[in-house]
């Protein structure tokens, strides 16, 4: 015979699992970068005592002597460059392409789409190597790509544009026709649609795609250490790694280093977290 459970307990296992799951998760996602955080204002002797302690009391000499550090703002002004240069990139050239593919009818658009998102199966770990030959005869001709800042932009714009322009695609192919039909017996013409009237409702996607661009160019160490050779060109990831290396005993002052390095990113995926949800989830508009 079955074994009947009272109605309350068939409804709390399963949600009891669930939160069980997310609880695993959240330690397992938040326990490093709380150590990190801890361990940027401690000594390193306490570091190797007593990771995961609160630190009692702080140590502020590696943050501080951080800060006071030159470098460290200049490549904190590169990567501020290099992200928002990305991001503006990726947000006005995804936009354009999503509203052809989503609302334009011509011959072959199928077609086109299909070969635009063959980027999605080419990783930036197996294309930098052409990527980087490309950049260096660009050079030869005279368009400085490599050890700048706009190779950086560049190349992170490049692959960044297909999965973000499905994205938006979905979302503008959302929009109601009528809605558009409309538009166009006022005498709008296919810009005015887009910009007065596809880009305001799409703004939940827009501000998702502009987040993901902004945290996966902040954190991209791979493009930056191929194309750039100059240290006053150096952003945050790569400053983090050769940092590492140079300091690789004191864990405390790398652990500083790397935290001022992902405060900026943890604070803004804060403030993006909605948005970011919101966007790839919501949809475009009911009709």
């Amino acid at each position: 015979m079955p074994i009947l459970r009272p109605r309350w307990l068939q409804k709390a296992l399963p949600r009891f699992f669930q939160y069980l799951i997310l609880s695993i998760v959240v330690v397992v996602i938040f326990v490093p970068i709380v150590i990190l955080l801890f361990g940027s204002v401690k000594t390193t002797g306490e570091m190797y005592s007593h990771p995961y302690t609160i630190p009692n009391p702080p140590h502020w000499e590696n943050l501080l002597g951080i800060l006071s550090t030159p470098v460290f703002w200049v490549m904190l002004r590169n990567s501020l460059l290099v992200m928002f240069g990305t991001t503006f990139g990726v947000v006005f050239v995804c936009g354009l392409a999503a509203f052809v593919f989503a609302r334009l009818d011509f011959r072959g658009k199928d077609w086109l789409f299909n070969l635009f998102t063959l980027g999605l199966m080419f990783p930036i770990n197996v294309a930098i190597l052409p990527v980087y030959f490309v950049l260096r005869q660009m050079n030869e001709m005279g368009i400085e790509m490599i050890d700048s800042l706009w190779g950086v932009i560049l190349v992170q714009l490049a692959f960044q544009i297909s999965g973000n322009t499905m994205i938006l695609r979905g979302f503008f192919a959302a929009v109601p026709a009528e809605l558009q039909d409309a538009a166009y017996i006022d005498g709008c013409n296919n810009f005015d649609f887009f910009w007065r009237i596809l880009l305001p409702l799409a703004k939940p996607a827009l501000a998702a795609v502009a987040a993901l661009t902004m945290i996966v160019s902040w954190n991209d160490l791979l493009v930056p250490l191929v194309i750039l050779n100059s240290d006053k060109l150096w952003t945050l990831p790569l400053g983090t790694m050769q940092f590492q290396g140079q300091y690789g005993q004191d864990l405390a002052l790398v652990s500083a280093f790397v935290a001022l390095s992902a405060i900026p990113t943890i604070i803004f995926y804060i403030f993006a977290e909605r948005q970011i949800v919101s966007g790839l989830t919501a949809g475009a508009v009911k009709g």
